[in-house]
């Protein structure tokens, strides 16, 4: 194969440069594994076969007419995923990574994310491209769109060179409102200061071993399991998310056969495994003593994970100090702080009643008092500061604030949407503005003796009576309440009926404890439970049977795409149909 320029001796500047140099100094090591069911190996990538597949469709791409356009990439977890995201990223195709749809409700979004993209061409494998085929022909969310198999691309020669550092390298969609998805253009630049501050925090050695089941897709999965590998020169693990939600102690098993050094997961995938292993769904002899970052990236992190999850994993050998919380965001390339490898996470109590009021009082465990886990420092040349989000003033430690970031991740803004960009990428400190910009999260937090704490979102408080209440502290107390309830399985908002906010708790039930309990008791236990947890009391609980609740792609509640549904009766009539057919 030619290629047009000197392959790079110094520190690769992109994403396909930091390829070239693996593929020239460990041409035949491992680079990517499938595990086919999250268990057993069913193909592989070294860095030389990755190197000329993905300059392969890179050239096809380019003969198409797609070079430095864009493209959706709708890709199962899998090793063509990899190529073709690489493929793009030579060629200087704007990628936009979309979860496979499985209902109509996927394919409206796909829709809406391709013509925000500016595209019509959608990269996918022949497996996915003939379900949809199958399943969604005549559907006018597809139509219009070509799905192109990139596994059938001809072969062809790849013969430009490299991108910029600041060309665009993704267009990662952020999954909240799924009726407004908005592109985040990360450039190869944010990519590699990401993986460089995400190393120094957390140094992968010679015998880092990455093992992902979280989705390509999304920017943690992405970053985890495929950029910080490729950067890093360690082989990474891949298996599917439904493989892992199926059953969680897969992905220990993976951990301990394979050697895993580094793997991340969001809180509730950690308590899915504690709830694993009590339930006998854990293989016996576990190892877990090659373990060395754990990292955990919800918002914010739960302490009961992670103290439950060390405890219940120590005699499988893995370390309390091996838990690494972090705090990042998709406009931040992904991670902006992260905990101190080998340092237990830090654990604040604080009075529950002054944090309400954005007040940080210490506390001795009890009583009245709740537990704040640090997502850690930021490193290298990122910079955090809480600011008062009126008037931009920046706030005291132990102060209650908007968390704005600033540093070499920031991404580049929203493609298309020049106004929000400007609002929340370009931020100003009042009376700081030489400061620099800053990206404004839309997140509460406060720093403790340099730690970040995160409290919660910005948008998601509940104000009743003068006191702010977290969802995420509401949707704990629900989910614990009764038998059959399970972790982020929740969600909480208020709704506005004309004359006050009303807070709506709307809760999944799986089968088992909807055959087993009256729903107006499993509705009392979960009042019950708020009340005692909150002192706050709960206009209306609505249970609907599991997997009803909309999610984010990284499988979190989406609280307002569930409010949304709340106001146009969908959840009210499920709850319905579920008392009908009891």
């Amino acid at each position: 194969m030619t290629i047009t320029e000197p392959v790079p001796t110094g520190p690769a500047t992109t994403l396909p440069g930091a390829l070239s140099l693996r593929a020239e100094k460990q041409p035949d090591e491992t680079a990517y594994v499938y595990l086919r069911d999250g268990e057993e190996p069913d193909g592989s990538l070294t860095y030389r076969q990755l190197e000329a597949d993905a300059r392969s469709r890179a050239a096809a791409l380019a003969a198409a007419g797609l070079g430095g356009g864009s493209a959706v990439l709708l890709y199962p977890s899998g090793l063509e995923f990899v190529r073709a995201l690489l493929g793009c990223m030579y060629a200087r195709v704007a990628g936009a990574p979309v979860q496979v749809p499985r209902r109509a409700t996927g394919l409206a979004r796909l829709r809406r994310i391709a013509e925000d993209a500016g595209t019509t061409t959608v990269l996918t494998t022949a497996e996915v491209k003939h379900d949809l085929e199958e399943r969604f022909g005549d559907h006018p969310d597809l139509a219009g769109l070509t799905l192109v198999d990139t596994g059938a691309l001809p072969r062809a020669e790849w013969t430009g060179g490299f991108p910029e550092p600041e060309d665009i390298a993704l267009l990662q969609y952020t999954s909240g409102s799924t009726g407004d998805p908005k592109g985040v253009m990360v450039t190869h630049a944010n990519f590699l200061a990401n993986v460089a501050e995400t190393e120094e925090l957390w140094p992968v050695g010679p015998d880092g071993v990455v093992v992902s089941w979280l989705p390509l897709f999304h920017d943690m999965g992405m970053l985890f399991g495929v950029l910080m590998p490729l950067s890093s020169g360690m082989p990474a693990y891949l298996m599917a998310p439904d493989a892992f939600v199926r059953s969680p102690g897969r992905w220990l098993a993976a951990i301990d056969r394979f050697r895993g050094t580094h793997a991340a997961a969001p809180s509730f995938a950690y308590e899915l495994c504690v709830k694993a292993q009590e339930e006998g769904k854990v293989a016996p002899g576990l190892d877990l003593s090659s373990w060395r970052v754990a990292a955990n990236g919800a918002e914010p992190v739960r302490w009961r994970a992670i103290r439950s999850f060390a405890e219940t994993f120590a005699a499988a050998g893995f370390r309390p100090e091996a838990s690494c919380p972090g705090y990042g965001l998709a406009e931040n390339t992904l991670k902006a702080t992260g905990s101190r490898l080998g340092e237990e996470p830090p654990v604040l109590w604080v009075d529950s009643v002054a944090l309400r009021a954005d007040r940080v009082e210490l506390s001795a465990p009890g009583e009245g008092a709740q537990p704040l886990v640090g997502s850690g420092v930021p490193v290298l040349d990122s910079v955090v500061r809480i600011v008062e989000p009126a008037s931009r003033t920046v706030l005291a430690e132990r102060e209650v604030g908007e968390i704005w970031v600033s540093g070499p991740c920031v991404a580049a803004g929203y493609h298309g949407r020049p106004q929000e960009s400007e609002e929340t990428f370009r931020a100003t400190i009042a009376g700081q503005e030489e400061a620099g910009r800053f990206l404004r999260t839309g997140d509460l937090g406060f720093v403790h003796d340099g730690e970040l704490f995160v409290t919660g979102r910005l948008k998601d408080v509940i104000i009743r009576q003068g006191r702010n209440f977290y969802p995420q502290d509401i949707e704990l107390s629900a989910e614990t309440s009764a038998p059959g309830l399970h972790p982020n399985a929740a969600a909480a908002f208020s709704v506005d009926d004309g004359e006050r906010e009303r807070l709506v708790v709307v809760v999944e039930a799986d089968g088992r404890a909807l055959r087993t309990t009256p729903l107006d008791e499993l509705e009392a236990r979960i009042r019950t439970a708020v009340h005692e947890g909150q002192r706050l009391d709960v206009d209306e609980v609505v249970v609907v049977r599991r997997g009803f609740l909309p999610r984010t792609t990284s499988g979190k509640v989406q609280r307002r795409a569930c409010r949304a549904r709340y106001l146009n009766g969908e959840l009210k009539a499920a709850a319905a149909a579920e008392r009908s057919a009891r």
